[in-house]
Parts: C-alpha cells; sequence; structure tokens
C-alpha cells in the first residue's frame, strides 16, 4: 500500500499527532487524515502488564494483529466492517510494548445504541429487524463476535429504507462451521435489556430460523437477565473496591 509509510509515520508520533475520536481508560483511537485526502482511524491498545508483554509475543497474537486478521476474514464473508489497512507492533527486550489497528473511517454513521437508549429513533423497529438479519446472517455463517454490544455496531441510513451495519472492536472473535441456538442467543443477550427491543429481536430471529417465538423469546429474555446480574455484580464490586482503596 502507496500509504504504508506514511501510516507507519503517524504510529511512531502517535501521541503528539491526530484527533480524538474515543479516549478510553484502555484504548485510544484517533483519526488522520492521510496525503492522499484518505480519512483512517488508528486504534492504540491498551500497554500490556509483564505477564501480558511475554504472553502477546510468544503464546498469543496481539490485539491490534487479531483486529486485522479478523475484519479481513469478515471482508471476504462479506460481514460489515471498516475497510482494514495494517496493524502495527511494537517490542521490547520482555514482549510486546504496544500494538495498533489502522482501519478506514466510516462517515455518516451511528452507533446501534442509540436505538436503544432512543425509543423514538426514526425507523426504530425497522432498524432492529435489519439488526437482527445482519446478526442471524452472521451466524448462518459461523461468526460469533464476542463483543456484540450496542456500541459496536456502527450503521449507516442508506435513505431507500435500507441499512448498512458494521462491526467494530474486533478483537475477541470466534469462528465456527456451525453456531448451536443456545450460543446464538447468549450472542445477542449484550445487545439491550428492554423488553420490548428483546420481543421484536426473538419475532425476526424466529422467523428467519424457524424457531418457536416464545421459545426464543424466553431464551433470550433469560440470557439477557443472567448478563445484566453478572454486569451489574461486576459493577457493585469495582464500586467497593475503588471504596476500599480511598
Amino acid at each position: 500500500m502507496k500509504n504504508l509509510l506514511e501510516i507507519k509515520n503517524i504510529v511512531a508520533n502517535f501521541n503528539n499527532l491526530g484527533e480524538n475520536f474515543v479516549m478510553g481508560n484502555r484504548n485510544v483511537i484517533k483519526i488522520f487524515k492521510l496525503n492522499n485526502n484518505t480519512t483512517i482511524n488508528i486504534k492504540s491498545f491498551k500497554k500490556p502488564n509483564l505477564i501480558n508483554k511475554i504472553v502477546y509475543r510468544y503464546f498469543r497474537k496481539s490485539k491490534g494483529r487479531r483486529s486485522f486478521e479478523h475484519a479481513s476474514k469478515l471482508i471476504k464473508m462479506q460481514i460489515g466492517t471498516p475497510q482494514p489497512i495494517a496493524y502495527f507492533e511494537k517490542f521490547d527486550f520482555i514482549g510486546l510494548k504496544e500494538s495498533y489497528y489502522a482501519c478506514e473511517h466510516l462517515e455518516n454513521v451511528f452507533e446501534f445504541r442509540e436505538i436503544v437508549q432512543n425509543e423514538a429513533f426514526i425507523n426504530r423497529e425497522e432498524i432492529i429487524r435489519q439488526f437482527i438479519q445482519f446478526t442471524f446472517q452472521m451466524h448462518q455463517i459461523g461468526v460469533e463476535f464476542l463483543d456484540h454490544s450496542p456500541g459496536n455496531t456502527l450503521i449507516r441510513d442508506n435513505n431507500n429504507g435500507n441499512y448498512t451495519f458494521y462491526l467494530v472492536d474486533l478483537n475477541r472473535m470466534k469462528f465456527h462451521e456451525t453456531i448451536d441456538f443456545h450460543t446464538r442467543m447468549k450472542n445477542l443477550s449484550k445487545i439491550t435489556h428492554k423488553k420490548d427491543m428483546i420481543a421484536m429481536m426473538s419475532n425476526e430471529y424466529a422467523k428467519l430460523s424457524s424457531e418457536n417465538e416464545v421459545f426464543v423469546f424466553e431464551t433470550l429474555w433469560k440470557l439477557t437477565s443472567e448478563f445484566q446480574f453478572r454486569f451489574y455484580r461486576k459493577k457493585r464490586i469495582k464500586k467497593k473496591l475503588k471504596f476500599w482503596k480511598k
């Protein structure tokens, strides 16, 4: 790729260049405009601790590399994701020091999270149903997106009643020959806690899969409730730990 040297130079000076897009506790995403006017974003993953530095050098691929390889595989499988460009790794004498993932930056998109939060969102039900069609297609070809949460799907309105969906944050994925029903429902259990949405999702998934709608709903609602319980229990524990550290 002609721009690869330019992108390498950006990564080498990542902290001093670019426009902040996402500033998290663990990861940072910045936007960059290349000399050819292409806009990309580069994700810098949290620096690994001492053990993970060794793990990511000798036993497991880095998050940057996994993101790139998973995105490349999704593109071949015709599952939407921003076009992957490259990954970069920096090592020291112990192991992996830093890893980065560069991809196309998508314009005119919104997060599925907005559908969850805004019950008055235009065409909300149609978007939910098309999202389930997208997820069902993904399941049918054996893709299990382990971070299938509302912030990790971007949506583009094609202005013709159809929507295009793009997966992001790709370092945790599994690829199977087939995916069983329970795993499919568990994969959807992080999307929303709202019962009306789960009813819509279950109705659409049942139509696509020929499963009994009541069975789909009861299974998804149970798994969602279990996920919500674990999620808030974990938050309570973290809050208590922070209190005792003060």
